[in-house]
């Protein structure tokens, strides 16, 4: 019996061919979809959960002000003291980049971190050389991932070798540990023990004492409430630092698992990004499945009216409805399996090409893991179930004597259940497309919004050795491909220190926070930031140090003024002792992601304090401008490597994640319209096979093309009508909510709508003109003798 249910089905298949290669392909690319989204998802949404203890992990954080990601380092030791029941706890002092030497080989190595003996111990790192419970313990220790230790030492021995660092230490290789996780909230590529800083008492006892980088993590007992813990901060606080202290500042308890999706936090290592994100992502898979699915319904039925006969034959030779529902669904899952294998096979080969498009971390071997065969399976099972049940049961429902009469009806209980299908295929495909054209939208918001100065063709490096400074300034101002320079604490989008501020005579009593940066008399004029009112810093202000500070707007307003003009000559007390006066405002400009409003801003004169340089280029020079800048920067500081940033790359940088999703986004939205597309041919398909005869007459009476397209065409048009009717408040639900995770955004306005519904009219007079053309091109003859 089964042999010969597998004969019809391969027969079935093989006399189908179009019917075929729709349905596999249409499935196999829901698959394929599927299985990418899969596994995006399961990387995005499962950082940090590497460690064995991440779900017992807190990194301890600062709330006085802002939330700050950083924390002093006068804050883990006594909690340590304080606080016994901890399971662990290590802290760590982040940097963004090191120069490594070894021997006369110099490697500039992005992201790496000073770290306690207990590092390893609560992240659970993978060794293959070394102890790890004295790895970091002494000075000068160095542990490399495996990547870096086969990159300076080839195939070892690695233990024991010693690196140049700064040109400030020389450690030692105590340890050899695995890559860590791409989806990791504390990225590295090497450790270096904190013993080998000095870091003086000052640094560890003072509360606002916090350097840019320091992070302290602590590991609670199985089975212990975290809320005990946090009841007894407050507490802690007072006892070491004073009431004060303790009434306007918290030490919220971030779980480990959280860092990567919390965007409250400034001082993150990895940009955040919100869950509902990726969840969004997830739940596009699922519309790509259902919308295969109804290809499958609307292909199988529009194919079951040339079956009918069959069917009749099979029910007067005796076949039962259940042999005929397996026979259908038989021939379901064959396609599936197909499907599957397509699918498979299709994402196995893509997987590099779109991990290096998305800029994530994801490999074809991750398709072998039993997760994504258990993920199959279940796919499967629904795939056969929602795609050959309703057309198994319809079909095998077959009178045999209206079969026979070829008199079979394709309703069901009245309602064209293949029309409401293929509504609810166009209003997710409009739903797609509303999305696909908001993130558009934000994304170019992003990239091109005013962002109150001018980042074009400006790159910036650092600045060593500040007793040398005068002499790079004056032989890059030989360059004939330099347009400007300009030197500072950082650019406009690298701020790298925050300062309390307060001004006790406008009534601003309680302590604020304001980004602070050191800049010299040029500084405006190379960024073409706008004084609404008063003067720009001169050098003159170095003899009043920063007793002189230009504000932005936000932080004119948090003084409660209004006009820029009343601004000027006014006091403001910086760090809580420094009295500063105001000598202009300026307009406000984005210093860092628009997930976050705009921070209050103090710029200041301070030539000890120029680390920074910035240069505009000619953009007709651009790369030997660069290569001479290299040569003078490096023949001045020779122990060194020239490393420089684009502004613009820097802007990019801040959203990369929202533009990976974008990305992802514009594939699989893509990939469901073109699915929603077969959905809409298997219907046509099926109107213009139960309308063979009558396309026959009108073709006899007269009827062109065109006609005959319009006569397919107008049923549709409701029903476009009607998906547009159901996308708009879902699409307009979904991508607002999308939208609040920034704090400047843009708006869904009609023009939106209007170009959504415009697409889908297009793609589905596309889609009906090839069916309907080739239905009006059958002989007329043949049409009315077939029926």
């Amino acid at each position: 019996m089964f042999k010969n249910y597998f004969l019809s089905a391969f027969r079935n298949i093989r006399r189908n061919l179009n019917f075929t290669f729709l349905n596999v392909f249409g499935l196999g690319l829901s698959i394929f979809s599927c299985l990418i989204i899969f596994l995006v998802v399961r990387n995005e949404l499962g950082y940090d959960n590497h460690s064995k203890k991440a779900g017992r992990t807190y990194r301890v954080t600062l709330n006085a002000l802002d939330f700050n990601s950083n924390v002093s380092l006068a804050v883990l030791p006594a909690m340590r003291n304080a606080f016994p029941e901890l399971e662990n706890s290590t802290q760590t002092f982040y940097q963004s980049e090191g120069l490594i030497k070894i021997g006369q080989k110099r490697f500039v190595e992005k992201e790496f971190a000073f770290a306690d003996e207990q590092f390893p111990k609560v992240f659970d790192l993978q060794w293959l050389d070394g102890n790890p419970d004295k790895a970091l313990s002494e000075p000068n220790s160095i542990v490399l991932t495996e990547t870096l230790a086969r990159k300076y030492f080839g195939n070892g021995p690695w233990l024991g070798e010693t690196i140049n660092l700064e040109n400030q230490f020389t450690v030692k290789v105590t340890g050899i540990i695995q890559d860590p996780p791409a989806n990791t909230s504390l990225p590295f590529k090497f450790l270096v023990s904190l013993n080998t800083l000095k870091i003086n008492n000052g640094m560890m006892t003072n509360f606002y004492a916090i350097p840019g980088g320091s992070y302290a993590f602590i590991v609670i007992p199985e089975h212990y409430a975290i809320g005990q813990l946090e009841k007894k901060i407050p507490a802690f606080l007072a006892a070491n630092w004073g009431k004060e202290i303790a009434k306007e500042a918290h030490l919220p308890l971030q779980p480990l698992k959280e860092i990567h999706f919390d965007q409250r936090y400034i001082n993150n290592i990895v940009t955040p990004v919100s869950r509902d994100t990726y969840w969004g992502l997830a739940a596009i898979a699922g519309f790509i499945i259902l919308m295969a699915c109804i290809n499958f319904i609307n292909l199988s039925t529009a194919q079951s009216v040339r079956r009918s006969k069959e069917v009749g034959v099979r029910k007067v030779m005796g076949a039962t409805k259940g042999q005929l529902v397996q026979q259908f669904l038989g021939e379901t899952s064959m396609l599936v399996l197909l499907s599957i294998i397509l699918g498979f096979t299709a994402a196995v080969l893509t997987i590099p090409g779109i991990a290096k498009w998305l800029d994530i971390k994801i490999e074809a071997v991750q398709l072998t893991q039993p997760i994504v065969f258990g993920l199959l399976a279940i796919t499967s099972v629904i795939v056969v179930l929602l795609a050959g049940l309703y057309p198994a049961f319809i079909q095998s429902a077959f009178n045999p004597v209206e079969s026979l009469k070829r008199k079979t009806s394709m309703s069901f209980k009245g309602i064209n259940l293949r029309k409401g299908l293929v509504t609810l295929q166009f209003a997710i495909s409009q739903i797609m497309i509303i999305g696909t054209i908001v993130v558009a939208n934000q994304m170019n918001y992003f990239q091109n919004q005013d962002l109150g100065f001018n980042k074009e063709a400006v790159i910036s490096f650092g600045i060593p050795d500040q007793a040398k400074r005068e002499v790079l300034k004056q032989q890059l101002q030989n360059e004939p491909g330099l347009a400007d320079m300009s030197f500072s604490s950082g650019d406009p989008v690298n701020f790298n220190q925050a300062n309390s501020f307060n001004s006790p005579e406008l009534g601003l009593t309680k302590d604020d926070v304001a980004d602070f940066q050191f800049v010299d008399d040029h500084y405006t004029d190379m960024f073409g930031l706008k004084i609404l009112t008063g003067e720009k810093i001169s050098r003159t202000d170095n003899r009043d140090s920063i007793t002189r500070v230009m504000i932005n707007e936000t932080l004119m307003h948090k003084l409660g003024i209004q006009d820029p003009r009343q601004a000027i000559g006014k006091q403001i007390i910086l760090g809580g002792y420094v009295k500063a006066n105001i000598i202009s405002v300026v307009k406000d400009f984005q210093n860092e992601s628009k997930h976050k409003k705009r921070r209050a801003s103090v710029l200041a004169y301070d030539k000890n304090n120029f680390y920074i340089a910035s240069v505009r280029i000619r953009p007709a020079a651009m790369r030997q401008t660069i290569a001479h800048i290299d040569k003078i920067w490096s023949s001045l500081f020779p122990d060194r490597v020239f490393e420089y940033e684009f502004m613009d790359q820097h802007i990019a940088s801040w959203y990369k994640q929202e533009a990976k999703v974008y990305t992802a986004f514009k594939l699989f939205a893509s990939l469901a319209i073109l699915i929603g597309c077969l959905g809409l041919y298997g219907l046509v398909a099926f109107a213009a096979v139960q309308r063979t005869k009558e396309v026959g007459i009108r073709k006899v009476l007269g009827a062109s093309l065109l006609d005959i397209s319009s006569l397919f065409a107008k049923e549709f048009i409701y029903l476009i009508a009607l998906a547009f009717l159901v996308a708009v408040p879902v699409g307009y639900y979904i991508m607002h909510g999308w939208l609040e995770n920034f704090a400047y955004h843009v708006s869904i306005g009609s023009g939106i709508f209007v170009v959504a519904i415009l697409i889908s009219f297009g793609i589905a007079a596309i889609t009906i003109s090839f069916q309907s053309i080739k239905a009006g091109l059958v002989n007329p003859v043949s049409s009315l003798r077939s029926e």
